[in-house]
């Protein structure tokens, strides 16, 4: 059970989790330097805050994966979907912890 205010178990992506992705990934690609071919959320963790805050494993080519940290404000308030922060160097092991 998750702790109030505190992320969500892991898990598996969906078609809106693959949306937020695709949404930043012209900012990830600038902030890291690199064009990503393929870039296919896996797996994801949320906590509900003034709007939703997500943790997002991304499958990049390869054994290679990304962390990103997303934040989607509430519909009232523009629903505006940013970017907060990327972990490069990524397994498939790694755990999603917020960062």
């Amino acid at each position: 059970m998750p702790v109030t205010g505190g992320f969500s178990e892991t898990r598996d992506a969906t078609k809106k989790t693959q949306k937020l992705c695709d949404q930043v990934k012209p900012e990830v690609e600038k902030e890291t330097g690199k064009n990503f071919k393929e870039f296919v959320a896996v797996k994801y963790s949320r906590q509900t805050v003034a709007g939703t805050n997500y943790i997002i494993k991304v499958h990049v080519g390869g054994d290679n994966y990304i962390l990103l940290s997303v934040f989607e404000a509430l519909d009232f308030n523009g629903g505006a979907v940013e970017l907060k922060d990327v972990q490069e160097n990524k397994t498939n092991e790694d755990p999603l912890t917020p960062f």
